[in-house]
């Protein structure tokens, strides 16, 4: 039986709200969750979304934390399609979009990010998408869908993971693709100049057309429709249909409103929370892509004093640890930060935190022309993040050396003969 004296909120309906509230039950929390999400569909997962579920080779109901039934039997009471609109931190509550009241004991804001949009006209015909929640991916799969079967042009605006993984699976279905990116090279936030001419090349192997160097300035069209998009250098790219792929920022306006302490521009933007993934409000917590939290363990290699990471692993592992600290007990949170993507044939897993500027060297093991290596991005000689292209069971190898903070022998680094669960760390 649900014990009504103590409420514990969840706002928010993606992975993390959804590992929150399964890991509360899983660790004997008896009194009331609510979990509440703006979206209309139960909590689900971020990747398929430009993965599997986009390329036609999953089902939507794949997509989903858990099944549906789940919540009513673990007593989660759901409010879905609905909106927070303040937190009364004096009241401990917070009030919907419906003026429903809720009081809480212990909060998590899991509000996650919302896509960057494209200031410029023509924005506002239907040919232009985001890809951020299930309903943009339903979508999404029709039009490329359709694409493919009338020789469909697709533009992108930009080439980090969100555009090349759209690239791909809209090549998948036979749609003809452009990528407009401001920068020399796809992924420049994330890998740097050093490999980014990789992804271009695999792309290209595909028959996608990248513009570097220049951005989106108009979106034409007639009858409502997408005919072309213009960038700033002149160029007009035939298109039937737009992506702005151009990022993602941080859902903040709640914790803003409510006075909580923000994170800072170099750290991502986000709610700064310490490393239980505690806010400024000891009884409001934080976790999943609006997080911004400390990284410790590291050998001092990190230039900031807290990171903000939007990626699928960290949605998993920060709801449950979240969770745990909501419940009293001692956390740290302090995982290594963690993505995969797929291409085409290509597969990759990221561990760590690199971003242009943080490094002064870049290692390779193996053969990049093959895309079959390791890259290990340094900084005096000590290990910040490392790509595994096609190479398996080697992440836990990686985290390894990224935690350590040990200086290692780049000869040895750069040698697949020498295992890494030999190296320093």
């Amino acid at each position: 039986m649900v014990d009504a004296h103590r409420t514990f909120v969840i706002v928010g309906g993606g992975l993390a709200g959804a590992k929150a509230a399964e890991t509360l039950r899983a660790e004997g929390f008896t009194g009331r969750v609510i979990l509440i999400g703006d979206e209309r569909d139960h909590p689900y997962e971020r990747p398929p979304l430009s993965k599997g579920y986009l390329t036609g080779g999953e089902e939507r109901g794949s997509v989903f934390a858990q099944e549906p039934a789940w919540y009513a039997g673990a007593q989660v009471e759901l409010h879905l399609g609905q909106a927070v609109t303040a937190i009364d931190r004096d009241a401990r509550c917070v009030l919907l979009g419906d003026g429903t009241s809720l009081r809480y004991d212990k909060l998590l804001l899991a509000t996650g990010a919302e896509p960057r949009r494209l200031d410029i006209p023509g924005t506002d015909l239907a040919g232009v998408h985001h890809l951020r929640r299930l309903a943009h991916a339903d979508r999404l799969r029709q039009v490329l869908a359709a694409l493919g079967r009338d020789n469909g042009h697709l533009v992108i605006a930009g080439a980090g993971w969100i555009g090349l993984e759209v690239a791909a699976a809209a090549r998948g279905y036979g749609a003809e693709v452009t990528v407009v990116e401001a920068e020399a090279t796809p992924l420049h936030q994330v890998i740097g100049p050093e490999l980014g001419q990789l992804f271009t090349d695999l792309h290209r192997d595909h028959g996608v057309r990248f513009h570097f160097g220049a951005r989106l300035t108009e979106i034409t069209g007639q009858d409502g429709m997408v005919l072309s998009a213009r960038t700033d250098d002149g160029e007009e790219h035939p298109a039937h249909d737009v992506l702005a792929a151009i990022g993602a920022a941080p859902r903040t306006s709640l914790a803003e409103a409510a006075g909580l302490t923000l994170a800072s521009r170099s750290e991502g933007g986000g709610i700064a929370v310490d490393a239980s993934l505690r806010t400024s409000d000891p009884d409001i917590f934080a976790a999943g892509d609006v997080a911004a939290f400390p990284l410790t363990g590291w050998g001092g290699t990190l230039s900031v004093e807290r990171v903000r990471v939007e990626h699928w692993a960290n949605a998993l592992n920060g709801g449950p640890a979240a969770a745990r600290a909501m419940l009293g007990q001692d956390v740290v949170y302090d995982r290594v930060p963690y993505f995969f993507s797929d291409q085409y044939d290509l597969g990759l897993e990221y561990s760590g935190w690199a971003p242009p500027g943080s490094y002064d060297q870049v290692v390779v093991r193996g053969d990049a022309g093959k895309r079959e290596f390791v890259a290990f991005w340094l900084k005096d000689r000590r290990v910040l993040a490392g790509m595994n292209v096609n190479v398996w069971d080697v992440a836990e190898h990686i985290q390894r050396l990224i935690r350590s903070g040990e200086p290692q022998d780049l000869d040895a680094l750069a040698d697949p003969n020498v295992p890494l669960a030999s190296l320093g760390g």
